[in-house]
């Protein structure tokens, strides 16, 4: 049943190869948006909830070139932006592509 809802409406959990990285805070609605289109497509995501530790968001900020709002992804380890740089890439059809690619490890 699954399977045929995934083809219904376009989903290919199966083609996501990625690591996907999702800095939070637990209320933030972005946040929680971000996390829907991520679960909506499959994507298996680490989630760091950052709510008031100050030494994760300035770890998280220094891996974001800086910027401190949440949500931050990462897509193997390339700073994505936040909500709304992910539904741009969805809406220009580049974010499946980035996350059906391999994560490369050094």
């Amino acid at each position: 049943m699954l399977n045929f809802l995934n083809q219904l409406f376009g989903r290919h959990p199966e083609r996501v190869k990625a690591n996907v990285e999702i800095y939070t805070w637990q209320t933030c609605p972005y946040c929680i948006r971000a996390k829907m289109l991520l679960s909506w497509k499959g994507v298996k995501f680490t989630e760091y909830k950052i709510d008031g530790d100050a030494a994760a968001r300035d770890k998280m900020a220094e891996r974001a070139n800086g910027s401190r709002s949440v949500p931050q992804i990462f897509i193997n380890n390339q700073h994505i932006g936040g909500c709304d740089e992910l539904y741009q890439l969805d809406t220009k059809v580049q974010l499946d592509s980035l996350l059906a690619s391999e994560p490369e490890f050094s």
